[in-house]
């Protein structure tokens, strides 16, 4: 059960980014930094942008206070606090004036680095019959998952409120996961995260009236990233089930991505053919389908991520399960296709 000190630290998480969300748009607005309309985008007014630092601010602030209190260990700390700092900053300067790409991932993969030196490399990786343990080539094979998670998160923020909505369903998922398998000191920070996100959803939601901006969508890749690291490290099972958790927007980025690469295109360039922007051009909104997100990860994903956490199902099987209708629906709304763009 929670206790009230945990609720009171959620409610006080979800009215400082409210709040400040609010002041960031004020801000904004006076900047003049807005998200112009183009022939790539999928939204049609001109929106402030960057009201994604509330939501830095508030849970980088959260997690100092759980340390200093002696509810979360040092080494998670340190690798959600390092990472989320250096790829906050980052995107915070990209949205004042772009940033080459090439400087953005030296950034990207230094932050993870430092998630996974903290966490003393890789979990090991549970597989139908037995748990193997890669070794350094683990520790390389997450810093680059994690890099593409932070970088997928920022693609898939394309329209109002789905990678709002995506990241309180995994946080609230993920806190669940970690009440099962008794891991009660990482609940707070993925249900605080949800909160500070919720926060900022106020704003968000369909139609926004402020964008998160790259400061905001790249820290939640990479915090949603690490605490999917750090619950392989509590148990392994646990990675499997946050992958799950996450299906949405892997399979929507990754399939668009590999399309475009068999076809020779430059896939640092702006483009809307992801599956979730053609299905808003298909029904003409983005409510629709930021609501259908949300759907999918409470009574598909979750139930399939529970499963695997409590043994009643392998974690690869359970990943094929998950990701295999969220496949179809790519191929259906023809994402990475050219008509899709």
């Amino acid at each position: 059960m929670l206790s009230w000190e945990v609720g009171l630290a959620l409610t006080v998480a979800f009215l400082a980014a409210l709040g400040l969300t609010g002041m960031l748009r004020r801000y904004a607005l006076a900047r003049s930094l807005l998200d112009v309309p183009n022939a790539r985008s999928s939204h049609t007014v001109s929106t402030p942008r960057g009201g994604g630092l509330a939501i830095v601010v508030v849970f980088l602030g959260a997690l100092v206070c759980l340390y200093l209190g002696g509810r979360l260990a040092p080494a998670p700390a340190l690798a959600m606090l390092g990472a989320g700092g250096l790829i906050a900053a980052i995107g915070f300067f990209d949205d004042h004036g772009h940033i080459p790409a090439r400087w953005r991932l030296l950034v990207h993969f230094s932050a993870a680095a430092w998630v996974l030196y903290c966490l003393g490399g890789s979990p090991r990786l549970q597989v139908p019959g037995t748990v193997l343990d890669l070794g350094i080539w683990g520790s390389v094979l997450m810093v680059f998952g994690l890099v593409w998670l932070t970088n997928l998160y920022n693609f898939m923020d394309g329209i109002d409120g789905i990678a709002s909505v995506e990241a309180i369903c995994v946080g609230l998922g993920g806190a669940v996961l970690f009440w099962l398998v008794d891991v009660p000191t990482l609940l707070a920070p993925a249900l605080l995260l949800a909160a500070a996100v919720a926060g900022f959803l106020w704003w968000n939601f369909p139609p926004a009236r402020i964008f998160m901006g790259d400061a905001g969508s790249g820290f939640l890749g990479a915090m949603l990233g690490t605490m999917a690291l750090i619950a392989g490290h509590a148990a392994p099972q646990l990675l499997w089930a946050w992958l799950i958790l996450l299906g949405v927007f892997i399979v929507d980025a990754t399939w668009t991505l590999l399309r475009r690469l068999l076809r020779g295109e430059k896939v640092y360039e702006a483009h809307r053919s992801h599956a979730y922007q053609a299905a808003s051009r298909r029904y003409g909104r983005h409510l629709p389908v930021t609501l259908a997100v949300g759907v999918i990860n409470l009574f598909w994903l979750f139930p399939l991520a529970a499963l695997v956490t409590t043994g009643r199902l392998e974690g690869v099987p359970g990943l094929g399960l998950a990701y295999a209708p969220l496949i179809a629906l790519a191929v259906y709304c023809d994402a990475g296709g050219r008509t899709a763009g």
